[in-house]
């Protein structure tokens, strides 16, 4: 049998087919079948299935050619690029934050969607990725851009709302402690008030019963004086709180006793008014009748015999009442003395309302009220301290610091902590005496360190 040789087909049988597959290709694109029922009906789902996605790739960024010589275009699709990655950066920051912020307090739900987000980031940030490999830009690069703005600063301001919420979560929490460490600081105010006031009703120093006038020693005067200190203390923040009440300018108060001075922190100021209460009680100390111009002094053989006695009566009595049951001794005439000098008219006025505790003092009498109490107490260890002083054989002396001398360790206790740190940070340059706070003494051989304030100093650099 021959075979057909190519040569045989005609050239009309050739275009016939050529014809043919033209139509069949025509049909099968708009769905109509042919005619001879070999090509099967196109569904119209799948008709629109291919409109849709035919619309899609034609909605997709366009390719273009990062080796393209058009630089501007380029350069363009790339800062493009660049900033929807940044934009896609700050949502995974925010979305994290979101995510970090539902864990405390526990939020299950708020968990959930923040890790949901925070997957949905990464994938778009993994889209980006191949969009750069494959070359794939936006083809509106100027929206593109000014929606990645946006986005961006979405994301931010999501990351400093949820950091607004953390703060404020600390700032509540903070509060809290606040509030539950000043009940505390107002309860252990209240201990030891109540402690102090028991401590000074009680009269008691902590001294033997049996104490005989040989076995006196500096340290006998050296706890009287302690206790003395701290009386001085207690009237002295009596006075400041009526001070605060009564609306005084304690900045101009304190100058007025002390002025020129710099002080190391603003609350140093009450040691200004514990120097003036201090130099009022104990003016005339060094005179055995404590400047009482009425009381008649003790004949100078039986002088310390005289005093040790005092001391002995007074050191477990009860102040008030010692002076309600003998008003007419030496000690009720040093309290009526004292008050009169240490409390001003003015000031009793403005702490009380009138005078009415300088009307019962001129006359005799005394009032029966707590800041007299408060000051009794102390003239009682002030007393103490002087029938001590003159006990010993011979008397103690007391002594103060002149303003602007030099720091002794010797003689001199600071009162300010501040001041000592910073002669140790400058070794060179001592802090000099602002004023004495409370004064000193001396029992023979013995020195008992009087209290000072340090002020600072100003120092000028040369060059």
């Amino acid at each position: 049998m021959d075979s057909v040789k190519p040569s045989a087909v005609t050239p009309k049988k050739s275009k016939f087919a050529r014809t043919v597959a033209k139509v069949l290709n025509l049909r099968s694109a708009s769905g109509i079948a042919p005619v001879d029922g070999v090509q099967k009906v196109v569904a119209q789902d799948k008709v629109k299935d291919d409109k849709h996605r035919r619309k899609s790739a034609a909605s997709r960024p366009k390719p273009y050619d990062i080796n393209d010589k058009d630089e501007d275009k380029k350069s363009l699709a790339l800062e493009v690029h660049v900033a929807k990655l940044f934009a896609s950066l700050s949502s995974v920051k925010a979305a994290y934050a979101q995510l970090q912020h539902a864990q405390s307090p526990y939020d299950a739900d708020g968990i959930q969607g923040a890790d949901q987000l925070v997957v949905s980031e990464l994938k778009n940030l993994s889209d980006l990725k191949q969009c750069y490999i494959k070359k794939q830009f936006d083809p509106s690069p100027d929206t593109a851009l000014v929606l990645a703005d946006i986005q961006e600063q979405k994301s931010l301001s999501k990351i400093y709302e949820i950091m607004g919420k953390k703060l404020e979560s600390q700032l509540r929490l903070k509060e809290s402690e606040i509030m539950y460490l000043r009940e505390k600081m107002e309860e252990s105010n209240r201990q030891n008030r109540l402690l102090e006031k028991r401590l000074n009703q009680s009269g008691h120093l902590s001294m033997p019963d049996n104490l005989r006038q040989s076995g006196l020693n500096p340290t006998h005067f050296i706890t009287v004086r302690r206790h003395t200190d701290k009386s001085i203390r207690s009237f002295v923040r009596l006075m400041i709180d009526e001070m605060k009440s009564a609306g005084w300018d304690l900045d101009a108060a304190a100058k007025s006793i002390v002025s020129d001075v710099a002080y190391w922190r603003p609350d140093d100021k009450c040691f200004a008014f514990e120097s003036f209460v201090s130099r009022e009680m104990f003016d005339g100390f060094h005179l055995p009748n404590f400047s009482l111009l009425e009381e008649s002094l003790p004949v100078k053989k039986n002088q310390q015999q005289v005093f040790f006695r005092r001391f002995t009566e007074m050191k477990s009595a009860k102040a008030t009442e010692y002076i309600t049951h003998k008003p007419k001794s030496p000690f009720a005439n040093f309290c009526r003395a004292k008050y009169l000098q240490l409390v001003h008219p003015q000031m009793e006025t403005s702490f009380l309302g009138n005078l009415s505790h300088r009307s019962l003092v001129n006359s005799g009498e005394f009032p029966d009220t707590s800041f007299f109490a408060t000051f009794v107490e102390m003239a009682r260890r002030v007393w103490l301290l002087h029938c001590l002083a003159f006990s010993f054989d011979p008397e103690a002396s007391i002594f103060q610091v002149r303003k602007g001398c030099r720091f002794s360790e010797v003689y001199m206790e600071c009162v300010a902590e501040d001041a000592l740190l910073s002669s140790e940070n400058v070794p060179e340059a001592d802090p000099p005496v602002a004023f004495t706070v409370v004064p000193g003494f001396r029992i023979g051989k013995t020195v008992i360190q009087c209290q000072v304030y340090l002020s600072q100093l100003q120092t000028k650099v040369s060059r």
